[in-house]
């Protein structure tokens, strides 16, 4: 059994919605720690004198439940154990495996009193159905892997180890928390990650996505990990696949091929699986989003380096990746910026908050600096901008634009 890690943030922010009436629904990748999470918050919940009796936690992937697969047997098991006259607390991981869930989860909010809180591995638990059902009556928890911040607390390290070192093997085994059982073997953490992929692909991507090509998905799976950081766009990507022979390129009265298309709704597939995360073009003059070329991240580099084998030559977008997500951990919407000619890597945003950021292994050359302030130097705004790099310097700004160290960035509070 894998040891527990707290992850104060995600339970923080199930403790802001408690008893709040709203649908907590925790997604996102297989094995990211979604179930631990919620064992956690059920040990907060009787930390807080809930009883036990009023806390039903069922993982619906369980044997156990096996009978129950659509809506009917799931809600009258349910309610049978719901204690009358007082408030329950319904935890269900895995609910997607249940036939129009959707509909139980409303009875339940309509028929007792109940704070329900859901895990799920596929962003189709989110579908229209649902979201019509319970329009304005649940709230999205996405969860990712171990940041760098919760790596150091999870692994261990001899003393000797330095901080540099840790984050390399934070860039070659990523943040599945399964992982520390295996110690840092390659061997045995790659076995570990192979498993979990394949089990996102069989049961997230191609079961419910009757007709999917196996061999085609894996090929892109392993062309958006090769190409993490690039800008991209279906039909592109369809162009060097159809090259390779991986798609017949059919063409359409009109002489436009299909593979854009297919590839498309490919990516589309893995997203909703969770294991690519997409940023759209952001045109930072005319204040608007672009439809074509994004760019995709995947979910962990563990997972890239598991596909293509533990590489460095790529240290830059590797570093974005690794940037990418640790906004989104800190509830910034990113996009790529678009200025002029030029582009911003990240812009990202809250409500009351923007930064621009630049991300590059190292800026001492002069011409890989002024590459890096160029589009920042062009955005005429004053919200911040900032420079992440590997470098330590002891310069921490160049015009009012903000140097940092990418460590030093992941580490602060």
């Amino acid at each position: 059994m894998v040891e527990r890690i707290n992850r104060p943030d995600y339970i923080q922010r199930l403790i802001e919605y408690k008893d709040k009436d709203v649908v907590k629904i925790v997604t996102g990748i297989r094995r990211c720690g979604k179930s631990t999470l919620l064992d956690l918050f059920a040990d907060h919940l009787i930390a807080s004198d809930v009883p036990e009796e009023n806390i039903i936690h069922m993982n619906m992937e369980s044997l156990r439940y096996r009978k129950m697969s659509d809506h009917i047997s799931f809600y009258e098991y349910v309610s049978g154990k719901i204690v009358a006259g007082m408030k329950n607390y319904l935890i269900f991981d895995e609910l997607q495996v249940v036939t129009h869930w959707e509909k139980a989860i409303e009875s339940f909010r309509l028929d007792f009193d109940v704070d329900i809180y859901i895990t799920g591995s596929n962003a189709y638990m989110l579908s229209s159905e649902f979201s019509t059902l319970l329009s304005g009556r649940y709230v999205e928890i996405r969860m990712l892997p171990l940041s760098f911040k919760e790596f150091l607390l999870f692994f261990e390290f001899a003393p000797a180890v330095t901080m540099d070192d840790k984050f390399q093997k934070y860039l070659q085994f990523g943040g599945m928390p399964i992982l520390r059982q295996f110690q840092f073997s390659e061997t045995r953490s790659f076995e570990a990650l192979e498993g979990i992929y394949n089990t996102v692909v069989l049961r997230d991507v191609l079961n419910r996505n009757r007709g999917a090509d196996h061999a085609l998905l894996h090929k892109l799976v392993l062309f958006l990990s090769g190409n993490i950081g690039s800008v991209t766009s279906p039909n592109n990507i369809g162009n060097v696949l159809t090259d390779e022979g991986d798609i017949q390129n059919l063409k359409r009265k009109s002489g436009k091929g299909v593979a854009g298309k297919t590839v498309d709704k490919y990516i589309r597939m893995l997203k909703n699986a969770f294991v690519f995360y997409p940023a759209d073009r952001y045109d930072v003059k005319g204040k608007q989003l672009l439809k074509t070329l994004g760019k995709n991240y995947i979910v962990d580099l563990g997972f890239r380096n598991m596909l293509l084998g533990f590489r460095d030559a790529d240290r830059g977008h590797i570093l974005e990746n690794v940037v990418y997500l640790e906004l989104l951990r800190r509830d910034y919407r990113v996009c790529i910026g678009k200025v002029g000619d030029t582009e911003v890597d990240f812009v990202a945003e809250k409500p009351s908050e923007k930064l621009y950021i630049q991300v590059t292994d190292t800026m001492l050359a002069e011409s890989v600096l002024q590459r890096e302030l160029r589009p920042l130097r062009a955005i005429r705004d004053n919200y911040e901008k900032i420079v992440l790099s590997m470098d330590k310097s002891y310069i921490t700004s160049h015009d009012g634009i903000k140097t940092l160290n990418i460590i030093d960035f992941l580490l602060a509070d």
